[in-house]
């Protein structure tokens, strides 16, 4: 039967490393312990929260419902009709990273730009993650999920999920209600497509011709920047990146550019372009600057870190002097990627 604890700590539970409780909390290792748990009256009575890896959620104060952590583990291979491709698919509280590892090692393509990227699997299509020019979108088949109303299962294929930059169906108000007990992902097994025109990763990527650099070698070269440029959460309490890269308009764009040519920006679909959030961060002089155990990481702009010892909500005034500051000097609005609770 499922356990529920209470007063729970959940300083383990979050990279920011935030000290906060849960007034519930359980964990959830199968489909029975969820379909026991939405009949239990703590749930039916309490607000809930489902906490993954924790590495995209900011505590301001204590929960004062049930925590709900899905531990949901395995990995299975599925085969399709075109021998170029196979299903994978993995448990929602399976280390998303450890799966970047997995299907590299079996030469699987398609999610080798992610790796090492925070949390677990069951996340992946909350946020859509990306980096280094791919998205979960390229990849994604479907999602298996649970009706926490009911009960019943739901499989979201991947048009369903409604995908778009860090957000999904499951960040609506409509989605919510769905736990996601496993994500099922569609890669290559030979042929595959390599992106690597990312610019950070040509100044790393092995001296050869673009055509024949391997899905290890971007794994290697996405491994090697993020350990060379972001904390380490076991050791500097973050979430990664703060906040998402704005979007803005042909006008505005051009608006901007007549004060800063310099500015980067990257086309969308020709009427939107989308501006790096830490080239505005560090154009208006904040990368490296602290206030008290709160900052930003001195690599990384788009990082905001805690030195130790910070509030949840130490953290979120920090964040909205940054918005604040960038909104004033180049009128943009910056928006959080992670989720402040």
């Amino acid at each position: 039967m499922v356990e529920i604890r209470e007063n729970e700590d959940l300083t383990r539970l979050n990279s920011f490393g935030i000290t906060a409780k849960a007034a519930y909390y359980c964990e959830i290792r199968s489909i029975k312990d969820l379909q026991e748990l939405i009949t239990d009256p703590v749930f039916r009575q309490n607000p809930f929260l489902i906490l993954g890896g924790g590495s995209n959620i900011l505590f301001t104060g204590d929960f004062k419902g049930l925590v709900i952590h899905p531990v949901l583990k395995g990995i299975d291979r599925i085969e399709t009709k075109d021998p170029d491709q196979i299903l994978i698919r993995a448990a929602s509280g399976e280390n998303w990273h450890g799966l970047v590892e997995y299907c590299v090692e079996q030469n699987l393509g398609g999610i080798e730009n992610l790796a090492l990227i925070p949390g677990n699997c069951g996340a992946a299509p909350i946020q859509n993650i990306g980096a280094y020019g791919r998205e979960l979108a390229d990849v994604l088949d479907c999602v298996d999920t649970i009706d926490l109303r009911n009960g019943n299962y739901k499989r979201f294929s991947a048009q369903e999920c409604q995908l778009g930059y860090r957000d999904s169906i499951f960040k609506q108000p409509e989605g919510r209600f769905f736990f996601i007990s496993s994500i099922t992902l569609r890669l290559s097994t030979k042929n595959h497509i390599i992106e690597s025109s990312y610019g950070a990763l040509q100044s790393i990527l092995p001296a050869k011709n673009s055509e024949q650099h391997t899905i290890a070698d971007i794994y290697n070269a996405v491994v090697e920047i993020r350990k060379t440029k972001l904390p380490d959460p076991q050791i500097t309490g973050n979430a990664g990146s703060f906040f998402k890269n704005p979007v803005i308009n042909k006008d505005s764009l051009d608006a901007l550019k007549s004060i800063h040519p310099e500015i980067p920006s990257y086309n969308t679909d020709n009427q939107h372009f989308k501006i790096p959030a830490a080239w505005l961060i560090e154009k208006a002089g904040w990368k490296g600057k602290q206030k008290g155990p709160v900052g930003i990481h001195a690599l990384q702009a788009l990082v905001i870190i805690n030195s130790g010892g910070a509030s949840g909500k130490q953290i979120l005034d920090f964040s909205e002097d940054v918005k604040r500051d960038v909104k004033t000097k180049f009128g943009v609005t910056l928006e959080r990627e992670v989720n402040a609770v």
